[in-house]
């Protein structure tokens, strides 16, 4: 009890470290974003399952990790040098466009829909794994304000991907609390897997 106590502190924490940047303007971020589409769609859904959705994502979540990528905090191999010669405004301008952008909707496989939906909505308190819905919300549109994002339709495998980097360390820019780590590192494959597939079909 004391380990899910702590990380729900940790999950709390992590809103304060977000800073506050540039306001974005959606029309001037629509004429930014062809560098993106071959990865992300036009409309930031993409169709490829590794690559992740954009659209409907919140702005505060885009321009964090499109700053991150753009300082190396957050290493993304295929988008290395991508960021360099658009400046903190373009970035705003970007996460504001796909703010805008209407989200199409996955499925959840049917056989992991127990085991995910237990993990998403109640965590698992003997392992101190709080639930994800705490900052995600129960629907995964996510809390704009503390910058958490909206994860509900995404692909199953870009989010399983994401949490097994964040076990494994190679992504770490969630911030001082870590909670992305804490959650990730105690959770198995199969586990993971529920989880992002049934993410996945929130909406």
């Amino acid at each position: 009890m004391k380990r899910l106590v702590f990380s729900l502190a940790s999950l709390l924490m992590a809103v304060t470290s977000f800073t506050a940047h540039a306001a974005g303007n959606a029309a001037a971020g629509e004429q930014k974003v062809a560098v993106c589409a071959a990865c992300h769609g036009s409309d930031g859904n993409s169709t490829v399952s590794s690559n992740p959705k954009l659209a409907g994502q919140n702005e505060r979540y885009t321009l964090k990790q499109l700053l991150d990528i753009k300082s190396g905090a957050r290493v993304v191999p295929l988008m290395t040098g991508l960021l360099n010669n658009f400046s903190e405004q373009d970035l705003a301008d970007i996460a504001a466009f796909y703010a805008t952008q209407e989200p199409t909707l996955e499925g959840a496989n049917p056989d992991l829909i127990e085991t995910g939906e237990s993990i998403y909505r109640a965590g698992i308190a003997s392992l101190g794994v709080a639930a994800c819905s705490a900052c995600h919300s129960p629907d995964g549109s996510g809390l704009a304000q503390a910058g958490f994002p909206k994860l509900g339709g995404q692909h199953a495998e870009y989010i399983a991907n994401q949490m097994k980097a964040f076990r494994s360390g190679a992504r770490a820019n969630d911030g001082d609390p870590a909670p992305m780590r804490i959650v990730s590192e105690r959770l198995t494959d199969a586990e993971i897997e529920a989880l992002a597939s049934y993410i996945s079909g929130l909406h």
